[in-house]
This record gives structure tokens, sequence and C-alpha cells, in this order.
């Protein structure tokens, strides 16, 4: 189906692909895998078109229709809903349905007969019978109501828009489908449905991805994008980690056996050069090193620029690392992050409120909950970082904390270079000499080139070494861990998982990385909006149990009844219509509908007031962020960032309270 061939491309002085050469065949599902900034989303991009290559071709055999998403998707028109969206993923598809609808007109005359055929056995090639309802599936697996289909496309948020446009790819069939990074705008429930989803796909998969899960349960060859070259392993991801090894210690032996003769043939030229007796020697060896230097075996850059990561020998402490005895956090209880913006509210909104629970000593907790329900802003709290509205956090005796933000600016500023920041957490722990800090510094990745660099333009393994870095040097016994495989490649997450998993200190961590969790966490502390749920085992363990109370709560409270409340009513409807008349059937149904309709009308009143709050604060967020880009010589850019980070806050919230209220209307059978 696609054939590279000699790829090459340059940015600049850079080799971004050199002389790329491997296959894609019809029916392939391939993980495409590398550091970032390797060229992966290169190889899409000249797979669409988007981009030229410097030498070499790729063929494209027997025009396969190609899905891919949008990373800025827009709408046709304003008006233009989420479901007429979803519905142009087929490009033409619109174009012809209207071209048969006015050939329907007039079926009389022999050529519009013959070009309604025509149009008509495409349309059904397509698949354009069955697409609204394919985009329908899509929609709703990816989180979507049918109250929202009819919603205009440019009210959703980014996020949102991003699954539309993930819903528009996969309903429309492609031959092909190429995905960069799609769990990145995804939540846990969204991934899962994602993954079922593309299990059933037959057609060509290509997939850009860190997660392993999906890697894992998707693709069965791994294509390696490192070191400017590509290389395809006929194995799926557990094969390939354990190939590429192997593979690595023979291009590892090879470039040592280069190396040593190069530098034979280097001693020769420069001892025999100038004597007239050997000069025709030294050219000819010459010739030789410039051959070699033309076929220099290159390590793959994860070997060759992953660092390490370590984390110091945690200081001693009490048993108890943290307590919390009711505690409550809420935005409207806080002073206003910018001058002018609205006053403390009545009755203020919770982002949790009543929490307990302790984490002891050696403990590894994961935190698990929606989006918006305060996992942030707890550990925030715990980092001293935020004061609580009410209730007490208390840090245990001679507890260090050591808070890894998942927002990299809040904890380590983007204008301070790699050094300094090193620098300054090695002197407030008693400093010592320089070139034990340097050691240090080279340790965990760091040399001359790179510790004069601001923080802020440093890739995402740089900027997780760098952070873990100054935890080794301020030595925390506890760690605060908010989302940090976030940019990690699968060296990246390999590094990480392994540090953590030998630190004999306390962790405490947010993440959505599944197979993470399950190597790292030893524990699970489940926060809801009911309150906050503890599992002692590690995370296999909290979806056993999860199962099981879920189970038992669908049995209390509905019976029989199924996810949307019709099995039951069917069940009982059956079991009842031979002894009751239509009449009275009628009444029982009736009076069924008017016992939750209280519920339903409250449900729906949440429903509608949190849709109208998350666009209020999109627009709000929109504005913000357009002052960030177009700053007058009065912004303040520490307030409008507060502002932002608050909102994005605030709409998380309320799309979580969305969520809930949406899964309950729809239990309840009344979507």
């Amino acid at each position: 189906m696609l054939d590279f061939k000699g790829i090459s491309v340059h940015y600049g002085h850079q080799d971004v692909l050199t002389n790329v050469t491997f296959r894609v065949n019809k029916g392939d599902r391939i993980g495409v895998v590398g550091p970032n900034g390797s060229g992966k989303s290169t190889l899409f991009k000249i797979v669409l078109g988007e981009m030229s290559t410097d030498s070499g071709e790729l063929i494209i055999e027997n025009n396969p229709r190609i899905g891919w998403t949008r990373q800025n998707p827009e709408p046709d028109t304003p008006d233009e809903t989420l479901l007429e969206y979803s519905l142009r993923g087929i490009p033409g598809l619109s174009e012809m349905e209207a071209e048969m609808a006015e050939l329907e007109t007039d079926l009389t005359d022999p050529v519009k007969m013959k070009r309604y055929g025509e149009l008509q056995t495409k349309f059904e090639h397509l698949g354009g019978y069955d697409i609204e309802t394919r985009v329908k599936i899509a929609l709703g697996g990816l989180g979507f109501t049918t109250e929202e289909f009819t919603k205009p496309f440019k009210s959703f948020s980014g996020g949102w828009r991003m699954r539309a446009e993930l819903s528009r790819v996969l309903a429309s069939k492609p031959d092909l489908l190429l995905l960069d990074e799609p769990s990145n705008y995804l939540d846990l429930p969204a991934v899962d449905w994602l993954q079922k989803f593309l299990k059933q796909y037959d057609g060509t998969l290509m997939l850009i991805s860190h997660d392993r899960f999906l890697l894992r349960t998707l693709t069965d060859i791994i294509v390696e994008v490192d070191a400017g070259t590509a290389t395809r392993y006929e194995g799926n991801l557990d094969w390939y980690l354990n190939e590429r090894e192997v593979r690595y210690q023979h291009l590892k032996a090879a470039k040592e056996n280069q190396d040593h003769h190069r530098e034979q043939l280097q001693r020769f030229v420069d001892r025999f050069r100038a004597q007239a007796t050997k000069a025709a020697q030294a050219q000819s060896r010459q010739k030789l090193i410039d051959k070699i230097d033309e076929e220099r075996i290159v390590l793959p850059k994860r070997y060759t620029n992953s660092g390490r990561l370590r984390l110091a020998e945690p200081p001693p402490s009490g048993i108890e690392m943290f307590r919390c005895e009711g505690l409550g956090f809420s935005y409207d209880l806080v002073p206003p992050p910018v001058s002018g913006a609205a006053s403390p509210s009545v009755h203020p909104k919770f982002v949790f409120r009543g929490l307990e629970f302790n984490v002891s000593r050696g403990d590894k907790v994961a935190l698990i909950g929606y989006n918006g329900l305060g996992k942030t802003t707890l550990m925030r709290i715990i980092a001293g970082a935020r004061q609580p509205t009410e209730g007490k956090a208390v840090l245990g005796h001679n507890v260090v904390p050591g808070y890894l933000s998942q927002e990299f600016a809040e904890t380590i500023p983007p204008d301070v270079s790699v050094y300094r920041i090193a620098k300054n957490a090695w002197d407030a722990k008693g400093g010592g000499p320089e070139k034990i800090f340097r050691n240090q510094l080279g340790a965990f990745g760091f040399d001359e080139n790179d510790v004069e660099k601001p923080s802020g333009v440093l890739s995402g393994g740089e900027k997780i070494r760098l952070a873990f870095l100054r935890l080794f040097l301020t030595a925390p016994n506890f760690l605060l861990l908010d989302e940090p495989t976030t940019h990690l490649d699968l060296d990246g997450r390999r590094l990480l998982q392994e540090a953590l998993q030998k630190y004999s200190g306390t962790i405490l961590l947010v993440s959505h990385d599944i197979d993470f969790v399950r190597a790292v966490a030893t524990s699970i502390i489940e926060i809801t909006r009911e309150g906050i749920n503890q599992y002692p085992g590690g995370y296999d363990y909290y979806c056993e149990k999860k199962a099981e109370r879920e189970k038992e709560s669908l049995k209390g409270s509905t019976g029989s009844k199924g996810l949307k409340g019709e099995s039951s009513q069917t069940s009982q409807t059956f079991q009842t219509s031979q002894t009751l008349s239509s009449k009275e059937l009628r009444q029982q149904r009736a009076a069924e509908r008017a016992k939750i309709a209280p519920k339903v009308k409250e449900l729906k009143k949440r429903i509608e007031t949190a849709e109208q709050k998350i666009d209020e604060l999109q627009k709000a967020l929109d504005e913000a962020s357009a002052e960030l880009f177009n700053p007058t010589p009065t912004t303040n850019f520490a307030e409008v960032n507060r502002l932002v980070r608050t909102l994005q806050f605030e709409i998380d919230r309320y799309t979580a309270d969305w969520e809930e209220a949406t899964t309950e209307l729809d239990v309840l059978g009344a979507v």
C-alpha cells in the first residue's frame, strides 16, 4: 500500500530522516514509536502530501482513502452542527447525495438514469447509506450525548472538537487510518471505547503513540523512528522491546569495531602523510577513512541522550506522612486571581469537601478520579502551594514534600537556565564542591551544551529529567507527582517507572497512564463527588473491587435494569402483561415515570446549567488567551496566567458535573 524508498528530509542542517526505506502492506496494523522529535509525524505529513522529501520517493498504491485527524478542526459555516461536521468525513459524499436527489426528480431520461446508477453504486460503496449511524455511534462512544448532536460545532472546546474530529475520521471507514497520539485528548472511558472500536477496524492502521496499552492491544508490527532511520520490526510491542535490545548490542559492537578501525587508519595517516615513501599508502588510507565517515554507524538517540533518573535516599520521617480531616476547597472563597473579577459567591461551589484520609510512610498511592474533581488542587494543598478553604491538611513529623506539577512552569521558571535551577536546589541543601555538582548534572544527562539552556526550551524528556534532578538534590521523602508521564516517550516512561519502583520513600501520584499506575502504585485513592474511597491493593485490585461495588450498587438500585434502564422495564412488562390489562399497564408505566420525574427534571437542570457555564467560561478563556498572544503595554502576564489556569479548572469541573448528570439521566432511561 505504501512504499517508502530512500526518503530523506532535512530541516536546515538537521537530518530528520535519512534514507528511510520500509513498506506498509494492506491490512498491516503498525505502531510507530520513537523519541520525541525523531520524525514520526514527518512520516505522516509525507503520506498526506503536506511535506515534500529532499530525496527518495513514496509510492502510494491503489489510491486508498486516507483518514487522519486535523490539529485545529473548524466548521465550514458558523451554524454547522456537531453532527453535520462529523458527517463530512468522506470528501464529496454530501455533494454526491445532493446530485442524486436532483436526478431523482426526473429518471425518465436515459442519460440521467445512467448517471444516477453510477452515483448510487459509488455512494453505497463509500458507506453513504449508513454513515449517519456510524457517526452517531462514534460520537456516543467518545462521550457526546444525542442532545449535543444539534449544537453548533463552534460551541465546543478544543478537546471536545478533537473528539468530534476523531469520530468523523473513524466513521468514514478509510482504507488507511493515520492516528497521531489519539489518546492525548481522551479520558479513560473514551480511550477504552477507542481501543474496542479500533479492534474491529479492518483497514490498514498506522498509530503514533506512547500509550503502551493501545500499542499492545492494537498493533502487531512496530516501526521505530530514531537517529534519522526507520526500522520495521515484525512483531508486537513486547517482541520489539526485546528484539531492539539484541539489535542494539550488535549495532554497538559494530560501531566499536568501526571506530577502532578508523582510529588505526587515522594514526597511520597522521604518522606517515609527510613521508614521501609512505605518502601513497597514507592517501589510500585517507580514502578508507572518508568512506567510513560516509557510512558511519549512528547509535539510536534513545541510548545516546536518555540520561538517567535517580532519586536520593529519603531522609527519615514519622510513620504518618499526611493526614487530612474534613478537607474542603472552593475557588469562590479565595481572593479573586485578577482585580475586577467577580466577588465571592454567596453559595460557594466546593471543588471537594469533607475529605478524610491519610498516607503512611512507604506508601505508593495513585490518586484517581474524573477531571474537575480536584486532584491537582489537592496535590497543591499537600505541597503547600494552596491553603484549604476548610478542614485540616497536616504533614507528618520531618516530612519533606517534593512537588512535580503537570504545569512545568509552576515549579520551574521557563526563563531560568538548567544550571541555575539545579544550583539553587544544591545550595539550598548546603551545597558542596563544584566538581561534584557538575557530576550530578552529567548523571542526569545534562552536558556542557545543555546547562545554559533556558528550561522553557527543553524537550519533554529533558524537562522531566531536570525536575527529578531538582528533587534529587533537595532529597524529599514524600513525592507529589501530578501527571509525570506527560510528553514522555516509551523510554522516558520506562526510566521514570523504574526509578519510582526502586524509590524507598513515599509517593502520591496522579496519572492517566494505566500501565504506569499499574506498575508503580501499591494502593489507590479514588476521589468522587461523594468523597474518598481507599483501596489497599494496586490498580488491578482497584478495578476488581470497583466492578464488584458497581455490580452490587446496580442490583440494589435498579434490580436487573441495564445501563439504559430498558431491560428490567421490558422484563417486568413481559411478566405482568399476562395478568394486567392494557389500561392497567399504561397506568403502571405512567406511575413509574411520575416517580422519577423530579429527579429527571433536576438532572436536566444540572446539565443545562453546566452547558451554560462551560460556554461562558470558554468565552472568558478565549479572551484571556487572546490577551496572552496579543499583549498590550499594560498586560500583567502573571495575573492573566493565573486567570487562565482558574478558568481551565472551572471548565473541567463543570464538564465533570455535566458528564455525571448525563450518565445518571441515561441510567433513568430518560435521554
